[in-house]
Formats: C-alpha cells, sequence, structure tokens
C-alpha cells in the first residue's frame, strides 16, 4: 500500500499551502520547518516510499548546528558510521598511505558526522509524517500561474498544479527539492544545460558483496585520471563501490542508458590494476546502480513568481565537495526562515538568496573543474597528492574547512 497521509482542507483552516517536489533530504527538511511556521505542507515524491540506501554523506559544519536544532543529532550521532581508515593505493595495489578519513574529508573528528543517506532520510520523514500530507508515486507534471499576471494585470493567488497521476490542485508556492536534474527547475525555468558546470568527472556507485574482507574503512585505488573505491560502511555483507574517470565533456548521450553506461565504465577501466575487474564484473549485474556526471548547477536566481528552488535543485555543490547534504539541510532551514519572517513571498526568496548564496558559493568553490584534489588527472599531480596524504600521516590533522562553517543561523522563533 502506498504511504501518505490524508489530504488537509487548508481553504478552510486559512493556513498557507505549499508543495515541495522531493522527499529526500532538502523537501523532508524544508516541510519540518514551514509546518512548525503554521504552513500547511504537502510533499510530492515519484517514488513509491521513503528511499531507503544509498551511498553514506556528510553533515558538517553549520548543518550540525541544523540537525541539532531539529531535534535528531542525538539519533544522527548513533548512526555516524565512524570509519577507522581510508588506505589509499597505487596503480599495482600497493599501499601509498593510510590516514584519518576526517583528515581527508576537512571535517572535524567527533563533531561532523557521515550517516548512510537513507538512515538521514528516515529520520526526516519520521520527523514530518503525521504532520504533513506526502504524495508518494507521482510527481508535478505542470504549473500555471508562476508568475502570470490575470486580465486586471494583477498576479494570482496561487499556483495551479497538474500532477502526473492526473490530480489537480492550487498551493500557494511550489518548491522544488528535486535533486540536480530538477524537472520542477525545467518546468519554471528551462533546460538544465544552462545551469549545469560539467566539473569534468563522471562516477557510478553500485553495491556489491563483500568478499574482500573490509570493515569500517574506505580503499580506493587510483591511476591518472581513474579512481575505484570499496566502503565497508558497517555490517561485512555488503560494500558500497565508487567507479569514477576524468571525462572533459559530459556523456549525455549515455545518462539515460544504464546498458551504454555500464559499457563505458568497463571500457575506461579496461586493463586496470588491484581488484578493479572483479569491481566491473560486479557492475554488469548491480541493480542499483546509479551513474552521473560531477558538476554543480549554478542559477543567477533561485526563485521565479511564487516557485523556488532548494538544495540541489537550486545549487549542487557536487558530489567532490563533500557539501550536498550539509547545504540541503542549510538551505532548507534558511528559505523556512525567510517565509516565516516576510509575509510576502518575494520579500521572503530576496531575503534567503542574500543571506544564504555567500554561503553556497564558499562552498561550490570548494572544487574547480578537473582539480578534484582525490582524483588527480595526471600523474604529476597524483605524484603532489600521494605526497600531501603521507604529510597528513606525521603532521597535525589540518583544521576544517572554512567554508563548512560560514554561516551562523538565525532563531527560529516558536
Amino acid at each position: 500500500m502506498t504511504p501518505t497521509t490524508p489530504p488537509m482542507d487548508v481553504r478552510t483552516t486559512g493556513k498557507r499551502n505549499v508543495l515541495i517536489s522531493g522527499a529526500s533530504i532538502a523537501g523532508p527538511a524544508l516541510a519540518y520547518w514551514l509546518h512548525r511556521s503554521g504552513w500547511a505542507v504537502t510533499v510530492v515524491e515519484k517514488a513509491g516510499a521513503p528511499r531507503t540506501g544509498g551511498y553514506p554523506i556528510d553533515i558538517r559544519g553549520t548543518a550540525i548546528e541544523v540537525v541539532r536544532r531539529m531535534g535528531i543529532l542525538p539519533r544522527l550521532r548513533e548512526a555516524h558510521i565512524d570509519s577507522r581508515r581510508c588506505t589509499f593505493l597505487d596503480a599495482d595495489g600497493r599501499e601509498v598511505t593510510s590516514v584519518s578519513p576526517s583528515a581527508v574529508a576537512g571535517s572535524v573528528e567527533g563533531q561532523d558526522l557521515e550517516v548512510r543517506r537513507g538512515d538521514l532520510a528516515a529520520l526526516l520523514h519520521g520527523l514530518v509524517r503525521d504532520d504533513v500530507e506526502f504524495l508518494f508515486d507521482d510527481s508535478i507534471d505542470t504549473l500555471d500561474g508562476v508568475d502570470t499576471p490575470d486580465q486586471h494585470g494583477e498576479y494570482g493567488h496561487g499556483v495551479d498544479v497538474t500532477f502526473r497521476s492526473g490530480r489537480r490542485r492550487t498551493f500557494d508556492l511550489v518548491v522544488g527539492a528535486d535533486g540536480m536534474h530538477s524537472h520542477t527547475r525545467e518546468l519554471v525555468f528551462g533546460p538544465e544545460e544552462q545551469f549545469h558546470r560539467h566539473l569534468g568527472y563522471c562516477f557510478a556507485l553500485f553495491t556489491l558483496p563483500n568478499t574482500f574482507g573490509l570493515s569500517r574503512e574506505l580503499v580506493l585505488w587510483n591511476t591518472p585520471g581513474r579512481a575505484a573505491a570499496l566502503y565497508a560502511v558497517g555490517g561485512d555483507d555488503e560494500l558500497h563501490a565508487f567507479l569514477t574517470f576524468h571525462r572533459p565533456k559530459p556523456p549525455f548521450d549515455v545518462l539515460r542508458d544504464p546498458d551504454a553506461q555500464r559499457e563505458l565504465v568497463a571500457t575506461t577501466f579496461a586493463g586496470a590494476g588491484w581488484k578493479v575487474p572483479d569491481i566491473v564484473d560486479a557492475l554488469r549485474d548491480a541493480d542499483d546502480l546509479f551513474f552521473d556526471t560531477a558538476g554543480q548547477i549554478r542559477m543567477p536566481h533561485w526563485s521565479r513568481g511564487r516557485v523556488a528552488l532548494v538544495g540541489d535543485a537550486a545549487y549542487a555543490p557536487s558530489f567532490l565537495t563533500g557539501q550536498g547534504s550539509s547545504l540541503a539541510l542549510v538551505g532548507a532551514y534558511t528559505l523556512a526562515h525567510a517565509l516565516a519572517t516576510h509575509r510576502d513571498h518575494s520579500a521572503a526568496f530576496a531575503a534567503h538568496e542574500r543571506g544564504t548564496r555567500p554561503f553556497v558559493a564558499m562552498n561550490q568553490a570548494l572544487v574547480g573543474e578537473g582539480t578534484a584534489t582525490l582524483f588527480p588527472t595526471t600523474a604529476r599531480a597524483l605524484e603532489r597528492r600521494d605526497a600531501m596524504l603521507r604529510d597528513l600521516v606525521t603532521l597535525p590533522s589540518p583544521p576544517a574547512r572554512p567554508a563548512h562553517s560560514a554561516l551562523t543561523l538565525p532563531e527560529f522563533g516558536r
């Protein structure tokens, strides 16, 4: 049975109502704060239920304060993966060095968190499932009245939404929290290509049986322009596999073709050493393959009329920064705060951008095109990276990156 919440008659309650597209991280977090400030919230999600599993994600800096204010920090600390080491291998599978995962990530040991994406999503859904209407197995089909004036030259009082299921509803506001390849963004702002900044890499994620004897650790093999990683996050029965490679131009022709993705990865890693042939063989049979390009979303504005974007839909920083989930949590908080502070949505959206955009820019700037520190594209750059990693063993851990904590959250009144 599809999980859902009975619809709320917002027109009779007098509450302002909002539709949020996306039930991963930014969407439920925004739903929590908007409900708290008196909004009637509906969340639509194309999946049939809250998504489980997923690669481990980081919660750092300012985002730690967000989850603390939500009351879920203790449970996230319980779910913290607490990896013991990160081992780097050369082309032949020989150990280059083994270092603390926090030193590599630039996180603060004992404060910042790494959890399974599904664990965070489940906690967020649990916070709001009794207070928010969820429409699973559905999505937005069309949006009307976003910013079109009526016959008297005045702007409408809501957005008319037609869903893929055929149902029709009107909402005061619509927020796209539907990821880097946001359908909401495409409907309102146009094709993704005009906002997508390719960073020069592709990657494939999937799970495979743990036949390598790994436990609470990451092992990363590198040659110039190619990397393969195995990550054991808890139990010894399953591993997360990660394959990434340099690609100057995004391969748009394979993004919707899993067979072509598998073939591209296999061709790219042909002749690789260590356990890479076994990993590629497992990729061919994986039923949870996720393939994408490493890129950022950069937009001149995050809103238009009565529609706004949050999280990866508005400002994806790419997995290379490790800040996607943290930006989603912080952006959801600051957007909800702006809407609680300004009755007029236009003023709220503008205030949100003024306050949050510098923080987003700092975090997006953590990586440049083709310059990801952990995934060098030349032999010389790989030598420099390995030397830097060896220094981490003998030198004190570097301080946390200032960008992670560069925003002080405003207080959310009760």
